[in-house]
């Protein structure tokens, strides 16, 4: 580190404005994030981060909680949360400012057993249609690079497979996680191999909360070298991301 892992009071005040730190949560995506249907208990790598921040600012931690990455970009304007768990995107960015990336998670591709699509190669054609959870990273980086297919949008991350066959698509994109859960509990599908691109997952604060958004950094890569995100990844049986590499802040 070229910076010191010690919060500056600046960083503090715009980190937890109100004497709390509030982070945004999304359960929508298996691989950060999961909310007990019983319990409503919400657990997983996003809040274990959110947690250890909390106690490196010396602030108690309020989980806003969140079922999709759209509606936790939205509440970026609404000033609901102060530090969130997002895919760095250009898009997302005029928003929000990132940390370095703590997560990389595939975006993969599924569709049914059967289909005469083999490879991600095959996807971006004319007369193709793609079920994509709206506004989340992948469809935004879908949205930038598909050239032929279509892109049909749903607000619902853990419906989004199931308009497959409610509307007579040919794929589905997400992230690998909720993509692998999916195919188990509808059945008949199955992902293609590798993956259409790799979702850097960073912490994200709101615009003009410079000194904040740098200690989000300086912490992220202590929470690397620590071991502290392999650790929380091995915890929560994450085995579809992997540690991002460590970058010199």
């Amino acid at each position: 580190m070229t910076k010191t892992s010690t919060p500056s009071i600046d960083a503090i005040q715009q980190l937890a404005p109100i004497g709390a730190l509030r982070a945004a949560i999304n359960y929508g995506n298996p691989a950060l994030a999961r909310r007990d249907p019983a319990t409503g208990e919400l657990s997983g790598v996003s809040v274990d981060l959110a947690t250890a921040l909390g106690a490196s600012l010396g602030v108690p931690v309020e989980l806003v909680e969140f079922s999709s990455a759209r509606s936790v970009v939205d509440g970026a304007r609404e000033n609901i949360w102060d530090i969130a768990f997002t895919g760095i995107d250009p898009e997302r960015a005029k928003e929000m400012d990132y940390s370095t990336p703590y997560l990389l998670i595939e975006g993969v591709y599924m569709v049914r057993d059967g289909s005469s699509i083999r490879t991600n190669a095959d996807v971006d054609q004319a007369g193709h249609r793609i079920a994509v959870s709206r506004a989340s990273a992948y469809d935004l980086f879908l949205t930038r690079e598909i050239k032929h297919a279509e892109l049909v949008r749903g607000d619902d991350p853990t419906c989004i497979a199931d308009m497959l066959n409610e509307q007579g698509l040919d794929v589905v994109a997400g992230v690998r996680a909720r993509s692998e859960l999916d195919a188990q509990r509808i059945g008949g599908l199955h992902l293609l191999e590798g993956n259409f691109m790799e979702i850097r997952q960073a912490m994200a604060i709101p615009k003009g909360r410079g000194e904040g958004a740098r200690y989000l950094s300086v912490f992220i890569e202590r929470m690397k070298a620590s071991g502290f995100v392999a650790d929380v990844l091995k915890l929560h049986h994450v085995d579809s991301g992997k540690v991002a590499p460590l970058i010199a802040v």
